[in-house]
């Protein structure tokens, strides 16, 4: 899968700043907050100057509101289309992420219209959004109405509750599950199934299940008379198809992966095996409770 945005989008920016600017008498709140562990030091021991390491940077933007010299800046930037059709164009790709604001018609469509034929490689297309409240179903059947003409695969809308905030906490949660829960029940929404995502952790399950969302599948039967009718039926299905764990499965394996000590400071958990089947067995327990394994 690859991730691609229509506009400026909190998952498509940077946070960055000069390190030389940075007062040396700072506490460098910047660097305790961030989750990713992306800002260095300043003359950290490896010889880096310092600063924000791009290729770690997620963008969650914790550490714009606590420098207390307003020194951090967010960089954003848009995925070029061509180049997305060109890599959806190669065998090893078969899916795409469109993270959107949903406000922004115009720019869903250039999107997806300089797509192209390329979409035809792909088996799902995924649209991550956020609660945009009572415009939520009008934004979700209008980028439908964009997709359909060459939509050949499945497509997945993704309910972007709290944006990468899965770490935070136990309530980050709530979010990404009233969204979820308005959702599933509306009988206007285009096709397509459902995932969570934006504050997903180890108590998101749990929650959709108070809700019936993992017992129970609302369908509507069209009867003779042309009408529909809505009814639940006992299901081992579910209306949430899925959830995607960003933050909290980062923060999950990074307990893991801190508690290594090498020699040069850098390692591959490959080549430590207990510490690769805690990783896995943390990663397998927290998936496991949307799988169901062993049940």
């Amino acid at each position: 899968m690859i991730s691609v945005n229509d506009d400026e989008d909190l998952h498509f920016r940077k946070a960055e700043f000069d390190p030389n600017d940075c007062p040396l008498d700072c506490s460098r709140p910047c660097e305790n907050i961030c989750p990713a562990h992306a800002i260095l030091n300043l003359g950290a021991a490896s010889g880096d100057k310092g600063g924000v390491v791009a290729e770690r940077c997620y963008g969650c933007g914790r550490c714009l509101p606590v420098c207390p010299y307003d020194k951090i800046k967010a960089i954003t930037y848009i995925r070029d289309i061509t180049a997305t059709a060109k890599l959806l164009e190669r065998d090893d790709v078969d899916a795409i992420e469109i993270h959107t604001s949903g406000r922004q018609d115009a720019s869903f469509r250039d999107l997806w219209n300089g797509l192209g034929d390329s979409i035809d490689n792909v088996r799902l297309v995924a649209v991550s959004f956020p609660d945009l409240r009572d415009s939520t179903i009008s934004a979700m059947n209008a980028m439908y109405s964009a997709m359909k003409a060459n939509l050949r695969c499945f497509n997945l809308w993704q309910l972007d509750g709290r944006p990468m905030s899965g770490d935070i906490g136990r309530g980050a949660t709530r979010e990404a599950i009233s969204f979820a829960s308005y959702l599933a029940t509306a009988r206007d929404r285009p096709k397509g199934f459902l995932q969570l995502a934006g504050g997903t952790n180890a108590h998101t399950v749990e929650g959709l299940k108070k809700r019936r969302l993992f017992q129970t599948k609302t369908m509507f039967d069209e009867s003779y008379d042309g009408s529909e009718h809505l009814h639940s039926v006992s299901s081992s299905h579910a209306l949430i198809s899925g959830v995607a764990f960003g933050g909290y499965a980062r923060k999950v394996v990074g307990r893991v992966l801190s508690s290594l000590r090498p020699e040069d400071g850098r390692a591959a958990i490959e080549n430590y095996p207990d510490h690769l089947v805690e990783a896995l067995t943390e990663s397998l327990a927290l998936v496991g409770s949307v799988k169901c394994y062993g049940k």
